[in-house]
């Protein structure tokens, strides 16, 4: 049986996206209360019943949580130009090593817009 398992993480960060037009607000320094999923996929261990803890999945992510909560991203390195894209790909650079079943990575700015990532 093959499934997807999403585990779901918060932290709250400031940036500024220095490559947006002048005068744009996205350019000024700003916040957001970020959220980023992580989903898992593969095939259920008949003799577990499950394809992976969801605690292992929160051990692996937590620090990374960790570089990302109350900090200034752009100071971040690999993230000077901290856009929800470049955040889901740097998440997926982070986790997928310690993770291999990482299928997607999504990434929430706002409560109405998010980026999704799948490598």
């Amino acid at each position: 049986m093959k499934i997807r398992l999403v585990k779901t993480f918060r932290f709250e960060a400031a940036h500024s996206l220095p490559t947006f037009p002048e005068g744009h607000k996205c350019r000024r320094l700003h916040g957001h209360s970020f959220r980023f999923d992580v989903a898992v996929e593969g095939d259920v261990d008949p003799a577990k019943g499950y394809l992976i803890d969801y605690g292992d999945i929160k051990r692996i992510c937590d620090p990374i949580v960790r570089q990302l909560d109350h900090y200034h991203l752009n100071e971040i390195d690999g993230l000077s130009n901290p856009t929800a894209e470049m955040i889901a790909k740097w998440l997926w650079d982070h986790i997928k090593p310690q993770l291999p079943l990482l299928a997607k990575i999504s990434v929430y700015e706002t409560c109405t817009s998010a980026c999704e990532y799948e490598g």
